[in-house]
């Protein structure tokens, strides 16, 4: 689809989303079913449900069971889900009698292939702009990417997941900036083409994921991302990163502006997340 036809989102007050467990989940024959926690906007799980919403694929929410120890039962909180999928990742993605996927690319790959006829392709057919992409998204996604150096910023229970160090959390900011860095400079090339897209004359996959995924550095206004009793001390935390100096001289309105555009124009907004609104 080119810039000038456009793709209006739903801009509509919805409903509390329904979650239902995931013994439900598992035990459904059909649909689309993806883990989520209420409330909080768990980045992979915020872009999963963007690249869905984009491909007008309806959704199933399940709720995410929390990592620890359940102090009553003294048992892995987790333990269910990684007997059901050999892992503990957040989201997980269930499909029909598909095996359950965790890694973005294969749910990625899923979404492409079971949307809605006419839905934008977020994955390229030309195989070089197709390695573009997912050059980008990997570098934000992937290993040692920003969102994994966003999470070792700090000493916490995901940060240590992750492989919090004082020395890893030294280097994680200018691995952050850099990324952003690069998306910059990437939109400065697309803007000199008069495109607003990362790749191309069309949304891609990477916009969706790098929109949903720089909220971590760049919090979006109440309009797109709304505050909850459960993501209000996340949102706190993502504010705090965006003032970090080298991850703030890193980022420019071109971000701010892409962030806005794709948000707004091809994802749910205000984002709908459950949990208790405040």
């Amino acid at each position: 689809m080119s810039d000038s036809e456009g793709h209006s989102n739903a801009k509509r007050t919805s409903p509390a989303p329904k979650f239902i467990t995931l013994d439900e989940a598992a035990a459904m024959k059909t649909g689309t079913r993806v883990t989520f926690v209420p409330g909080i906007p768990a980045v992979y799980a915020e872009a999963l449900k963007n690249i869905c919403y984009v491909k007008g694929v309806p959704l199933i929410r399940v709720s995410h069971p929390h990592m620890g120890i359940d102090k009553a039962t003294g048992n892995d909180r987790q333990a269910r889900l990684y007997e059901l999928t050999s892992q503990t990742g957040l989201p997980t993605m269930f499909h029909d009698e598909e095996r359950p996927r965790n890694v973005w690319s294969e749910q990625l790959a899923l979404a492409e292939r079971i949307g809605a006829v006419g839905s934008p392709s977020l994955i390229p057919n030309e195989i070089e702009l197709r390695a573009d992409v997912f050059g980008l998204c990997s570098v934000i996604l992937g290993e040692d990417g920003m969102v994994w150096n966003m999470r070792i910023l700090i000493d916490t229970p995901l940060g240590r997941k992750y492989g919090y160090s004082e020395e890893a959390s030294a280097a994680a900011p200018d691995k952050v900036a850099a990324v952003v860095s690069l998306v910059d400079r990437r939109l400065e090339e697309q803007e000199q083409r008069g495109r607003r897209y990362l790749f191309g004359n069309a949304i891609t996959a990477a916009d969706i994921y790098w929109a949903t995924m720089s909220i971590t550095v760049l919090p979006p206004p109440l309009s797109i991302m709304p505050r909850t009793r459960q993501n209000e001390r996340t949102m706190e935390y993502f504010a705090q990163n965006s003032k970090i100096p080298v991850i703030a001289q890193a980022l420019s309105p071109r971000i701010e502006d892409h962030q806005r555009y794709i948000l707004t124009t091809y994802c749910e907004t205000p984002a709908v997340l459950g949990g208790d609104p405040l």
